[in-house]
């Protein structure tokens, strides 16, 4: 009956430094302690030149950076990023056009797009309040390099319409 009573044993709290440095019956090798290292100890030993070089012998010069590639650059700087591959090869050549106001009309989209092949717009609206559109809708195109011109326009805003005075 006393060995059914057993205590269970206390477990014991250590650091990480003494549980990993205790043998856990795995290893049986030896110990690894790491000295410590200072950084500048580390730098010591790197070769730093102290001499100036002229830009002739100068091998460490960036090659002139394209500035017309970096986002920053001025739209009409950069190509469009648009792989022809995923256009489609018939029509219909159709165009997604998100973000749009929702007083915008047909005409101002194909005002938007003049020079442009334009055959059809549509303007989904909201099914509870059919006066209100949705925000987005559709350019259907013509031919296939309209709407590779089209999409050329992805991110540029149309200019807001002058307020019409009577007078």
């Amino acid at each position: 009956a006393a060995a059914a009573k057993k205590k269970p044993k206390k477990g014991k709290t250590l650091t990480l430094t003494d549980f990993l440095a205790e043998d856990g019956g795995g290893g049986g090798g030896p110990t690894y302690i790491p000295k410590p290292v200072s950084w500048a100890d580390e730098t010591d030993d790197l070769e730093v030149s102290t001499t100036w070089h002229s830009n002739d012998d100068d091998v460490y010069r960036a090659p002139p950076i394209d500035r017309s590639i970096l986002p920053t650059a001025p739209r009409a700087a950069r190509e469009p990023n648009i792989d022809r591959s995923r256009l489609p090869k018939s029509p219909p050549y159709t165009a997604f056009l998100g973000n749009l106001p929702y007083d915008v009309t047909e005409e101002s989209i194909k005002d938007f797009f003049r020079g442009l092949n334009i055959s059809a717009v549509r303007l989904p609206r909201e099914p509870t309040n059919p006066e209100r559109l949705k925000g987005f809708g559709y350019a259907e195109f013509e031919d296939i390099d309209s709407l590779f011109q089209a999409l050329s326009l992805n991110e540029e805003v149309s200019p807001v319409p002058a307020s019409k005075s009577t007078s």
